[in-house]
C-alpha cells in the first residue's frame, strides 16, 4: 500500500493541507497531459487526416488510443496496489511522451493510428493512477476540498485544447515542422517537465504486497475489448450486421466470458476483483459510470460539431463556446465537495446530479434548433455541465469509500475503466444516429424550404449561382446532377456548408440540427435510467481517515496482535516450566508413608 513518508506526515499519519497541495502541483500536471490530449487531437484530426491523404482512416486513430488506454485503466490500477504507485505513474508519463514523440514523425494514417495506440499506454495510467494516490493521501471527507483543483485541469484542458489544436491545425508550419506536428510535440515538453514535478514532490513509500499477477485476466480483457470496441467505432463503416462485426461480437463475447472465469479463478489476485460487485455500494457506482459515461461523453461529443457546423464557429472559436459547460462542472464540483467535506454525505450528489444532467439534455433537445440564439444554447450548456459536475468525482469517492483500503487502486481503476468502457460506447453509438439519420433529415428540410420564396430567389440568383457549391446543390435538387454526391460532399467535408449562401445551407443546418436533436434526447434517456440506477444506492458515510493511514493502523494493529501472541506463549512455556519442577504432590504422600513404615513402632 502507498503510504506517505515518515517526514512528510503529521504524527496522526496524515498529510497537511500544504504537503497535499504540494503533492497535487505533480499530479494534475500528469493529469492534465491526458485530459488536453484527448481534446487537442479531435480539433485538428480531420487537418491531419487531409495531410496524411486518409480521411476515411481517422476513426482508427481514435479507437487505437481508446482501445489501449481503456484496457491499461485497470492494469495500471492493480499494479499500483502491488508495486506502488509513483514508479508507474513515472513510467506512465514516460510512455505517454514517447508515443506523442513517435505520433509526431507519422507519415500514413496506418502509422499514426499504430504510434496513437502506445500513446494510450501511458495514458491509461495517468487518471487512475492520480486518483489512486489522491485515494490514498487524503481521506474521503476531505477528498472532496480538493474537488475544485482537479475540476480546473478538466475545465482548462476543454477550453485550451480545442484552441491549441486549431492553432497548430491553421498553421502552416512552426520552426520548419507541419503545424498539426505540434499537436503531439507539445506534449513532449510538458509531460517532461510532469517528470521532474512528480519526482520531486510525489514522495512515497510503498510495503509490497505479495500476489499472483493476473496474466491471463489481462490477456482476457484485451481479447474481449479489442473487438467490441473496434466494432463500437467502425460499424457504422462496416455495417451493424455485417460479417466482419458479426465476428467481433462472437470474439468479444468469448473474451468477456473467459475474463469472468478467470477473475473467479484468480479470487484476491484478479485484476478486478469479482468481490467487489458483492459490495452494493461498489457495484450500483460502476453500473452508473458506464451509463453516466455514455450519456457524457454520447451527449457532448456533438455540442462542438453544433457550434461549427450550424451556427459556423472555428474549432478555435468552438472552444471557447464550451465555456459556460466548462463553468458548470467546476461550479458543481467545488460547491459538491464543500457538501460533502463538511457533511460527510454524498450519496445525494450523483442523484442530483443525474436529474440535473437529464433536465440540461432534455432542454437541448426540445429547443436547439438551426435557427436557436446562442446565449440560450450556452444556458442550456451550463445546466447540462452543472448536473454533470455532480457526478464525476463523486462517483469515484464513493467507490473508493466502499472498498478496503488495501483496494483503493483497483476500485478507483474499475470506476474510471468502467466509465470510458461507457464513454466510448456511448461516443460510436451516438456519433452512428447522428451520421445515420441526418441524410433523411437533410432532405426533409430541402423538400419544406425549396417552396418558400426567399429559397426560389437565391436559387435563380446568378450571382448566387456563380458559386460552385451553391450550384451543385441547386443542380441536385432539380436532378441534374447526383443528389446523392451533393449530399456526400457535404458528410465529408461540412465546412463547405458555411461557405455556401445562407439561404441554401439553411436547410443542412436544419438536417445536423434535427440528428442532433435526436442525439440529445438519446442521451437523456441514458442519463434518466443512471439516476433510477443510482436511487438504489445505500446509505454512504465518507470516513474521515485516509487510505495510507487505515493501512499503517491495521499493520500496527496486526504487529501488536503478534506481539501479544508471542507474550502470552511465552508466559505458557514459563509456567509450563515451573509446573515441571514442582514436586508431584502424590510421590510426595506416597513417600511420607515409606517413611512411615521403616520407623519403628512403639
Amino acid at each position: 500500500m502507498t503510504t506517505a513518508s515518515p517526514e512528510s506526515a503529521t504524527p496522526s499519519g496524515e498529510l497537511s493541507h500544504r504537503q497535499i497541495l504540494t503533492i497535487l502541483i505533480g499530479l494534475m500536471m500528469g493529469m492534465f497531459l491526458a485530459a488536453l490530449d484527448q481534446t487537442i487531437v479531435g480539433t485538428a484530426i480531420r487537418t491531419i487526416s487531409d495531410d496524411l491523404h486518409g480521411l476515411k482512416l481517422q476513426a482508427w486513430v481514435t479507437t487505437a488510443y481508446l482501445i489501449t488506454s481503456t484496457i491499461t485503466t485497470p492494469i495500471y490500477g492493480k499494479l499500483g496496489d502491488l508495486y506502488g504507485r509513483k514508479k508507474l505513474f513515472l513510467f506512465a508519463i514516460t510512455v505517454f511522451i514517447i508515443g506523442s514523440a513517435l505520433c509526431s514523425f507519422a507519415s500514413s494514417m496506418y502509422m499514426l493510428a499504430a504510434f496513437r495506440a502506445v500513446q494510450g499506454l501511458g495514458a491509461g495510467g495517468l487518471m487512475t493512477l492520480v486518483l489512486a494516490i489522491i485515494g490514498d493521501l487524503v481521506p474521503p471527507r476531505e477528498r472532496a476540498r480538493y474537488t475544485g483543483y482537479f475540476m480546473a485541469v478538466f475545465g482548462t484542458s476543454s477550453v485550451l485544447g480545442p484552441v491549441v489544436g486549431g492553432f497548430f491545425a491553421q498553421a502552416d508550419s512552426i520552426f520548419a515542422i507541419a503545424g498539426w506536428r505540434w499537436v503531439f510535440l507539445v506534449n513532449v515538453p510538458l509531460g517532461i517537465l510532469a517528470l521532474f514535478v512528480v519526482n520531486h514532490t510525489l514522495h512515497l513509500e510503498h510495503t509490497r504486497r505479495d500476489a499472483r499477477i493476473d496474466w491471463w485476466g489481462a490477456v482476457c480483457l484485451v481479447v474481449g475489448l479489442v473487438p467490441l470496441l473496434t466494432v463500437a467505432e467502425q460499424g457504422r463503416e462496416w455495417g451493424w450486421g455485417s460479417g466482419r462485426s458479426v465476428a467481433a461480437y462472437v470474439i468479444g463475447a468469448i473474451g468477456i466470458v473467459a475474463f469472468i472465469l478467470v477473475e473467479r479463478a484468480m479470487g484476491a489476485d484478479a485484476l478486478i476483483p469479482l468481490r467487489i460487485f458483492k459490495i452494493r455500494a461498489a457495484s450500483v457506482t460502476i453500473v452508473a459510470s458506464v451509463i453516466v459515461g455514455m450519456a457524457m461523453f454520447g451527449g457532448i461529443v456533438v455540442l462542438p460539431q453544433y457550434m461549427q457546423i450550424v451556427h459556423g464557429a472555428s474549432p478555435m472559436k468552438s472552444g471557447f463556446m464550451m465555456l459556460p459547460m466548462v463553468a458548470g462542472l467546476m461550479i458543481a464540483g467545488i460547491i459538491a465537495g464543500q457538501f460533502s467535506s463538511r457533511t460527510g454525505r454524498i450519496r445525494g450528489l450523483p442523484i442530483l446530479g443525474t436529474a440535473i444532467g437529464t433536465v440540461g439534455l432534455v432542454l437541448l433537445w426540445l429547443f436547439v434548433g438551426a435557427d436557436t440564439n446562442l446565449a440560450l444554447v450556452m444556458t442550456f450548456m451550463f445546466i447540462l455541465g452543472f448536473g454533470l459536475g455532480n457526478c464525476m468525482q463523486p462517483l469515484t469517492m464513493i467507490v473508493q469509500n466502499a472498498v478496503p483500503p488495501q483496494e483503493i487502486g483497483v476500485a478507483t481503476s474499475a470506476a474510471t475503466f468502467f466509465r470510458q468502457t461507457g464513454g466510448t460506447l456511448g461516443v460510436a453509438i451516438f456519433l452512428s444516429i447522428l451520421f445515420s439519420t441526418v441524410g433523411d433529415n437533410i432532405g426533409t428540410a430541402f423538400k419544406e424550404e425549396s417552396t418558400t420564396a426567399a429559397f426560389r430567389q437565391a436559387a435563380s440568383d446568378p450571382a448566387v449561382l456563380a458559386n460552385p457549391l451553391n450550384k451543385g446543390v441547386i443542380d441536385a435538387l432539380s436532378g441534374t446532377s447526383s443528389s446523392q454526391s451533393a449530399l456526400g460532399g457535404v458528410l465529408d467535408d461540412s465546412s463547405v456548408i458555411n461557405k455556401m449562401n445562407s439561404v441554401i445551407a439553411h436547410p443542412f443546418k436544419v438536417g445536423f440540427a434535427d440528428s442532433m436533436d435526436l442525439v440529445f434526447l438519446c442521451a437523456a434517456c441514458v442519463m434518466l435510467v443512471g439516476f433510477l440506477v443510482l436511487l438504489l444506492m445505500p446509505h454512504v458515510e465518507l470516513r474521515s481517515q485516509s487510505a495510507s493511514q487505515a493501512v499503517r493502523e491495521a499493520s500496527e494493529e496486526h504487529q501488536r496482535g503478534v506481539k501479544d501472541d508471542f507474550a502470552l506463549m511465552g508466559a505458557e512455556v514459563s509456567a509450563g516450566h515451573l509446573l515441571d519442577e514442582l514436586p508431584d504432590e502424590r510421590s510426595s504422600h506416597e513417600g511420607d508413608a515409606e517413611d512411615d513404615d521403616r520407623r519403628p513402632r512403639t
